[in-house]
């Protein structure tokens, strides 16, 4: 059966969305996203995760039996997990101090164990990691877009910190976009982000609306035509 990569990025990107299309992933989304250096971070590290066990799941699935797939999934998750969890503690430890405990939380994801479960226990090796890459791409995305919302609306800066929490060569993030603005706390605030969520479900629920009556109103026509 041939893959199709140009519908494995559509789905991660827009249509199977981790946070935007399936509403997974609630947790670190909510907690982390209050800067988007902190949603970059996360989004990076859930993304090493999920690769890294999409392909190691599709790579065992002929010998792993259904009545042990979910144990041995997670246990093999929790493994990537404990080896991000160390790699940024010992290189960006700064990093780490702030995403705390959503590191580790990255394993009870319902986001990477569903792709395990849906996607890389069912095709190839390279499917399951171009499947990976391309859903990491839309959770970081999805939070980074929440943080420098949250960000800009709450403090007037984009990517503050960018150079202590991920290293001097992402200096070049650092944007102070109003100089003196006294900050917005509740975006800050969990309220803050479950607003912004709202408002940017809300918004691709009104795009996926439009597109679905753009589509009917061409189909419409072609028949009126024939």
């Amino acid at each position: 059966m041939t893959t199709n990569y140009r519908e494995i990025a559509a789905n991660g990107l827009w249509d199977q969305n981790v946070v935007f299309a399936q509403v997974l992933g609630l947790c670190p989304t909510m907690a982390v996203t209050t800067s988007g250096t902190n949603g970059l971070g996360m989004g990076l590290a859930t993304m090493a995760v999920l690769i890294a066990s999409n392909i190691i799941i599709s790579s065992v699935r002929m010998f792993v039996t259904a009545q042990v797939r979910i144990p041995v999934y997670i246990v093999l998750i929790a493994t990537l997990v404990t080896i991000v969890d160390l790699v940024m503690n010992a290189f960006m430890h700064d990093l780490y101090k702030v995403l705390g405990m959503f590191i580790a939380l990255i394993v009870v994801n319902c986001a990477v164990l569903g792709r395990a479960e849906a996607f890389a226990a069912r095709n190839t090796v390279v499917a399951s990691a171009a499947d990976g890459l391309f859903m990491g791409l839309g959770f970081t995305l999805a939070l980074v877009v929440i943080g420098l919302i949250r960000e800009l609306i709450g403090t007037g800066t984009l990517f503050s910190q960018a150079s202590l929490l991920l290293g001097p060569a992402f200096s070049f993030l650092e944007i102070t976009i109003l100089p003196g603005y006294g900050g917005t706390l509740l975006m800050i605030l969990p309220p803050g982000g479950f607003a912004v969520l709202g408002l940017l479900l809300a918004g691709r629920q009104y795009m996926e609306r439009r597109r679905a009556q753009q589509a009917e109103a061409a189909n419409t026509s072609a028949l009126a035509a024939a």
